[in-house]
């Protein structure tokens, strides 16, 4: 099967994990439940740094991590590994899509060297067991989707997987985005980060230099026409067109928080994530501006609008409105000022086309 559609409907079906801590390798870390602190968004008072003798950190599952040192061997979801590698913090293994098929990193990869890490599956539910525990990992790390889940740890090996060291999930939806960022920098500083490191301040200015030219982008789009630019954002297979709901994708929030107008399906399946369209209901909203999906295994704008006549008819899609979006881009600022930056491009290019 293709890697899961974020929080799609293969993985809403998906039963909920019961065990969400594990024994570490050795004694040397431990998984503790919730410590009584209320903090629930695991903020900095519950985690330490590398320097401060005992390492710990709480998760967003309100689990607490501890060690007599900072975790080394780090093994992770790729797109966590890589922003985990944006704030200097380098994984041993990885697991998730990590190589397109040709061989060349995968987007997801971010700045990592996807020839010096250990790859332990590239399409879900790959997931190496044996070379796993090879690794004698300290730590997993992976993100969610639907709590307590881990991101592509596969329901079936999940037991056996989190059984070999502790991990670390992040929640990555229905959050604010500088939230996430924030948790991800969090996380690294405590690892042994130096988050005063020039890489780390330049890409924050960057992304705040990002957001603000995207206030004034989604300002003067909205001042354009009668109605402004309403902005949809799908996913498209073979048979169903998936509309995003904006308010449970963390990057939409904040571009809504920042002014941008997205259309907002009427329902949604399990989860809250998606509208199922078949491909004779694609036009049951008016949109002048699509965003796509744009990870491999999804259908792309130049192959719908040859085999979707649907597609084809759309008034964004006539008008050559239609640009990518990165469902699953890094959580940092390295990760999102292009994406901001290119999305406010875009509604500089767009125009309304619908009525």
């Amino acid at each position: 099967m293709h890697a899961p559609r974020p929080a799609a409907p293969a993985l809403s079906r998906r039963s909920v994990l019961t065990a969400v801590g594990a024994l570490g390798l050795g004694g040397l870390l431990s998984a503790c439940g919730s410590d009584g602190d209320k903090d629930s968004d695991g903020g900095s008072s519950a985690n330490s740094s590398a320097g401060g003798g005992t390492w710990r950190f709480k998760d967003d599952r309100g689990t607490t991590v501890e060690a007599d040192r900072a975790p080394k061997r780090l093994v992770a979801f790729v797109g966590a590994a890589a922003a985990l590698h944006d704030l200097g913090i380098e994984c041993t293994g990885v697991f998730g899509p990590t190589k397109l098929k040709n061989g060349r990193p995968d987007p997801r990869a971010g700045g990592i060297d996807v020839d010096k890490v250990t790859i332990l599956g590239n399409t879900y539910p790959q997931f190496n067991v044996e070379r796993y525990a090879g690794l004698r990992p300290d730590l997993l790390i992976a993100q969610m989707t639907d709590p307590p889940a881990l991101w592509y740890v596969p329901e079936e090996s999940a037991e056996k997987i989190e059984s070999l060291a502790p991990s670390v999930g992040i929640l990555t939806t229905k959050s604010s985005l500088t939230h996430v960022i924030d948790r991800f920098a969090d996380l690294a500083k405590s690892l042994g980060a130096d988050l005063t490191a020039d890489p780390v301040t330049s890409a924050e200015k960057r992304f705040k230099s990002a957001s603000a030219n995207l206030r004034r982008a989604a300002g003067a789009a909205r001042a354009k026409g009668s109605g402004g630019l309403k902005v949809m954002v799908v996913s498209a297979s073979a048979d169903i067109l998936y509309v995003a709901a904006p308010d449970a994708f963390t990057d939409l929030r904040y571009y809504e928080s920042l002014g941008v107008e997205f259309v907002t399906p009427s329902k949604t399946g399990a989860g809250g994530f998606w509208q199922e369209l078949g491909w004779e209901n694609a036009d049951m909203y008016e949109a002048d501006l699509i965003l796509v999906d744009d990870r491999e295994g999804n259908l792309q704008p130049a192959d719908l609008k040859k085999t979707k006549p649907t597609w084809a008819r759309l008034p964004a899609v006539r008008a050559d409105l239609t640009f990518p979006w990165a469902a699953e881009e890094r959580y940092s600022h390295a990760g999102y000022a292009p994406r901001i930056e290119q999305l406010a491009a875009a509604l500089g290019q767009s125009e309304p086309v619908t009525s």
